[in-house]
């Protein structure tokens, strides 16, 4: 394999996660008596651009469909960040009705809808069927295709280039990373600015995050990483920002080469320190894999240690991480019971690969498990407000990311 960038070949791995289905590839009843497609989750460095890569296994057409099941409004939590972002950039870059924003990979208009409400014209590009109509019931304009240079010159042909490009947890998601890139280029307006969010590579490494690490994501995203393939493909990185979110996210501000923002010195302070912490060698990148392996150790002993005490434990939460963990580990429904979930798009279906059900929260009141696993551990501040009854009949809270804990 070559590096989707630079086109070095690649030959530092990462890690090896053995085999799975597609992350989000949720399964109906009806199938469950059907085969599923599982892929090797392999990972590799490289050592020029140091752009952290999933083996090409997968097409993003098989991956991104019509059933795609994760919509970004069932996190309030998300919606407040979203909603916090639009108020920003709003007031730093002086929008106005005479400007326009869009959003990349906008899925079911969770932020374009405070776009809308501010009276800001916009419009979102998302090529899942399910999330573009769920936007649309927002009023939100959605083109129904995938993001790339012949779009976004299509786009701009018909003079509907934007002010402000939105572009979160999508950066990670594209196959060809320059085409999609250069896109942004094309389609912003000569003042414009692009923002871009994604977990920070400095935190999976620092954190051992492997279960982020699925076919849907192709990359994992350093700045030094960003601002190589940004240069390459006509974009400028000028700010950034540490964010909290998904386990530690970075936002990136990326205008036209050339552009009339000056470049703030956050951006050499994250490249310096991401050097200090070894992201342009290869040692750190050595040692994931043992360090993988034992957090799956030690989450599968825990649930082994329940089964022998007779203590039922359930799930918190359908995410495609904890897809990565339970398969990873060879979890099945005969040690973590059922997952819940607010979504109804994932209620009644069943995990890819361990086929364990998906519930509505409200089953957990009448099962009263004594665990229950905060599969999305970003959340888990979050998953334990909202589920405080559980505190009623003794039951605990686990996460098993970076360690197993327990919460009291």
């Amino acid at each position: 394999m070559k590096c989707r960038h630079c086109h070095t070949p690649l030959t530092l791995p990462l890690v090896d996660l053995a085999t799975s289905p597609p992350s989000n590839a949720y399964l109906r009843a009806d199938q469950l008596n059907d085969p599923e497609r599982w892929y090797p989750l392999r990972v590799m460095v490289c050592e020029h651009c140091w752009l952290v890569q999933t083996e090409d296994f997968t097409q993003a057409d098989q991956l991104f469909d019509a059933d795609y099941a994760y919509f970004s409004s069932f996190s309030d939590a998300w919606l407040k960040h979203a909603e916090a972002y639009v108020t920003t950039m709003l007031a730093r870059f002086g929008l106005t009705p005479s400007h326009r924003v869009v959003e990349i990979a906008s899925n079911d208009g969770y932020l374009l809808q405070y776009v809308k409400a501010a009276g800001i014209p916009c419009y979102g590009i998302e090529p899942t069927a399910s999330t573009a109509a769920a936007a649309r019931t927002k009023g939100i304009d959605s083109i129904e295709r995938f993001f790339g240079t012949a779009l976004a010159d299509e786009l701009a042909a018909q003079d509907r280039q934007a002010d402000l490009i939105a572009a979160n947890n999508v950066l990670a998601h594209v196959p060809d990373i320059n085409d999609f890139v250069a896109g942004f280029a094309r389609l912003l307006t000569p003042a414009g600015v692009a923002t871009f969010e994604f977990p920070h590579l400095l935190n999976l490494l620092e954190h051992c995050q492997f279960d982020t690490i699925y076919h849907e994501h192709f990359s994992y995203l350093s700045l030094t990483a960003v601002a190589r393939i940004f240069e390459a493909n006509g974009l400028q990185v000028f700010d950034v920002e540490e964010w909290p979110t998904h386990g530690g996210s970075l936002r990136v501000f990326a205008q036209r080469a050339g552009g009339p923002h000056g470049v703030l010195p956050t951006v050499a302070a994250m490249q310096a320190r991401e050097i200090r912490a070894g992201l342009t060698q290869s040692p750190p990148y050595r040692r994931f894999q043992a360090r993988a392996e034992s957090i799956k150790n030690a989450f599968a002993r825990f649930l082994l240690d329940c089964k022998a005490r007779g203590e039922r434990v359930a799930a918190y939460g359908a995410a495609a991480k904890g897809n990565t963990l339970i398969n990873f580990a060879g979890i099945r429904a005969d040690l973590l019971a059922y997952v819940v979930d607010r979504n109804p798009a994932k209620q009644g279906k069943f995990l890819p690969g361990s086929r364990i059900p998906v519930v509505a929260p409200d089953h957990l009141m009448v099962d009263k498990p004594a665990w229950i696993v905060i599969l999305p551990w970003n959340l888990r501040d979050e998953v334990i407000g909202q589920m405080a009854e559980v505190r009623h009949w003794g039951g605990r809270f686990v996460t098993a990311i970076p360690e197993l804990t327990v919460y009291p």
